[in-house]
């Protein structure tokens, strides 16, 4: 009798099965980097384009008012009645709406009163640009509202124990016999037209990124924490005298900076981090600690107070950072973007900082 062979069942055995799984997972670890890089690299390049608007914005200004925006307008403790000003003057974002195709909500926007005022703040001042906002940026929200946060700070200026206020976007002089609200400014605040910038209107940052600040209230976070970079330290013993410390009084604070231990936690425990873009039309104490930054500590190095809470503001190292791998993104006072290295010499940092310091820099220092 013939008996035929048994065929063999259909499928994968166990062992083949492991595998293809082993072979799937090693093609994912592979892809993953690449699909992860693509993905960043198009959050970068949409940061970039973000900061070409807000230069052309810029342009746009001068080309009408032959001048910068101010870092924040005029709003006086004594002169005429300005209900519920407060201190929150609006500052240089809402100066570029005008010019950044935003006229509608220009339109709406009260250029008398500030951003804490009901008006503003109810309409205008709690709604979501998204130009303002790097796609990068990990946080889900802002840190007051859900909307009203920015990522891009206008350059005030290098070292202030050099010269305080030496940057682009810096804050309107004070009228004679008037005080304005919050910090009174040093006599070397103005406005700034392109004359001004002697050093060179492409080698001069106007703005560039700065993540969001954690808070409001009491948060403490220590130096190896994931939101490091959104918060101020300060070192001991290095406090620095605004413009007359000079060169060597400016490398201690950032040595001083740079060596904190990374057990340090942050500086103070009540609006320890300025709290960092919170809201785009201008905060509190004149728009300072919130929508500028110093060129003092290197991109995605520590910010770090000079004082204790609140007299520094211009004179800490208010640091520029972003989530981008190696640098962050800088918009130059011509309009142009470039991309700054985290390893950028501090001489050379300090340098594009200043808009009249007489530095020389070289095309391929940056």
């Amino acid at each position: 009798m013939h008996i035929a062979p048994q065929r063999r069942p259909g499928g994968f055995t166990l062992i083949e099965l492991l595998v293809v799984i082993a072979i799937i997972a090693v093609l994912i670890a592979l892809l993953l980097p690449a699909v992860q890089a693509a993905r960043e690299a198009a959050r970068r390049a949409q940061c970039t384009n973000n900061l070409k608007q807000i230069g052309l914005g810029l342009h746009n200004y001068v080309s009408q008012q032959n001048c910068f925006p101010p870092l924040a307008g005029n709003m006086w403790e004594s002169g005429p009645a300005k209900p519920v000003m407060g201190d929150w003057p609006l500052g240089w974002a809402a100066s570029l709406l005008p010019m950044m195709e935003q006229q509608q909500m220009a339109n709406a926007m009260n250029y008398s009163f500030g951003s804490n005022d009901p008006v503003n703040y109810q309409t205008v001042c709690r709604a979501r640009v998204a130009t303002f906002i790097c796609p990068s940026e990990s946080l889900a929200t802002g840190p007051w509202l859900a909307s009203s946060w920015m990522n891009y700070s206008a350059n005030v200026g290098g070292p202030a124990s050099m010269a305080t206020w030496s940057g682009i976007i810096i804050p309107m002089r004070e009228e004679p016999g008037k005080t304005r609200v919050g910090t009174n400014y040093p006599n070397n605040c103005g406005t700034v037209g392109i004359q001004s910038v002697t050093d060179g209107t492409s080698n001069t940052v106007a703005f560039s990124e700065r993540l969001v600040g954690v808070g409001p209230g009491d948060v403490v976070v220590t130096l190896g924490s994931p939101n490091a970079k959104r918060v101020t330290f300060q070192p001991t013993g290095a406090g620095v005298t605004a413009d007359t410390g000079g060169v060597v009084q400016a490398q201690a604070f950032v040595q001083a900076c740079r060596s904190l231990p990374a057990t340090a936690t942050t500086a103070n425990t009540t609006n320890n981090s300025w709290i960092g873009g919170a809201v785009w039309a201008g905060s509190h104490a004149n728009t300072l600690r919130f929508n500028c930054y110093t060129h003092f500590n290197t991109p995605n190095g520590m910010s770090c107070m000079a004082e204790g809470y609140p007299p520094g503001q211009a004179i800490d190292a208010i640091t520029a950072t972003s989530n981008h791998s190696g640098g962050v993104n800088a918009c130059m006072a011509d309009g142009s973007v470039r991309f700054i290295k985290d390893t950028i010499s501090i001489p050379t940092w300090w340098a594009i900082g200043t808009r009249a310091g007489g530095e020389v820099v070289s095309s391929d220092s940056l």
